[in-house]
């Protein structure tokens, strides 16, 4: 019992000594910090301003039936020819938005006009090759694609059929793609950041309640090399 008693108090005398002694430069032990300064509670800004509520149906991730599109079957968008779905809703997003750019980038409509009748849409679409992946999890094959804006600025889009056959875009995203990434049932989406030691990396999940593909995580990840990275394939680039 002495022993234990002792040990007590060896314990508590070494904790008061640790005390005294945080912040004192040692050759071996810790080392102060410095001054830090005083430690403010964080200033809130125009704390009175809220942005209103978006408009039913005007919020930019929501899903949405594309309309003007006949019924798919198979319950799958394999077969499906993107170029008509982008432009059916690319279509319907600018009518409904009134070009005020809240779904689809005002442009949007005015390059669907480079692409032609062909399947791919010709040399000058600027849709890019869909990739067929099932990120639902229902073993049926989803619909990812892009309409490139400009060089920089592309509006990402993924389709699914429902089940009454209607095709529905469960993702939309205004973005500088520098990469999307896809495995499972999840979308990464790569962008730049104003830091160009580090990428944005946006995580989306397929929610069967909501009806879309929901953001789940936002991490940012350092650059590690320069390399292409095509839709669908890891990307590894770094903002330019």
């Amino acid at each position: 019992m002495r022993y234990t008693s002792r040990r007590g108090h060896r314990l508590a005398a070494v904790a008061a000594l640790l005390t005294v002694t945080v912040g004192c430069a040692d050759v071996e032990g810790l080392q102060s910090a410095g001054d830090l300064g005083t430690v403010h509670a964080p200033q809130s800004l125009w704390r009175d301003i809220r942005p209103e509520p978006a408009a039913p149906g005007q919020e930019p991730g929501a899903a949405a039936v594309v309309p003007g599109l006949p019924k798919v079957t198979t319950g799958s968008m394999r077969g499906v020819n993107a170029v008509d779905v982008v432009r059916a809703d690319i279509t319907a997003a600018t009518a409904q938005d009134g070009g005020t750019g809240r779904l689809v980038d005002p442009r949007a409509a005015q390059r669907m006009t480079l692409c032609t009748q062909a399947v791919d849409g010709g040399p000058d679409c600027p849709v890019r090759t869909p990739v067929l992946h099932d990120v639902t999890g229902n073993g049926k094959d989803e619909l990812i694609t892009a309409l490139d804006i400009d060089g920089r600025l592309s509006e990402l889009r993924v389709y699914t059929v429902r089940d009454d056959g209607s095709i529905a875009r469960i993702l939309s995203r205004r973005a500088v793609l520098e990469g999307v990434e896809v495995a499972a049932e999840h979308l990464a989406v790569r962008e730049p950041t104003s830091n160009p030691a580090y990428i944005s990396v946006s995580d989306y999940v397929w929610d069967p309640d909501a009806g879309i593909m929901n953001l789940s995580q936002l991490t940012l990840d350092e650059c590690s090399g320069l390399a292409d990275a095509p839709l669908g394939e890891v990307g590894t680039r770094c903002a330019r």
